[in-house]
């Protein structure tokens, strides 16, 4: 067995958490292991962005710049109706 540990969250989290689940055929827990997994960390983030920048350079001969790589993201932010990183 896994070293267990619990979560708060909200009750409507906790039912929609539970109603997926459900429909997945799976426990609450997987369900939550599932989403935290697919969630890539901020390193993660950082790891694709270098990698796509190399891969961008060696076969396209394209260089991004930070600006451009700024903008892209305030222009993500804007798109979605999140406030994007400056």
């Amino acid at each position: 067995m896994a070293d267990d540990t619990s979560i708060k969250v909200s009750r409507q989290t906790r039912e929609r958490l539970a109603q997926l689940a459900a429909e997945r055929r799976m426990t609450l827990k997987d369900v939550v292991e599932q989403l935290a997994a697919a969630a890539p960390t901020a390193a993660e983030l950082t790891e694709r962005e270098k990698r796509a920048r190399e891969v961008l350079a060696a076969h396209f001969g394209v260089e991004v710049t930070d600006a451009e790589l700024a903008a892209s993201a305030r222009l993500r932010g804007l798109i979605s109706g999140r406030k994007a990183v400056a």
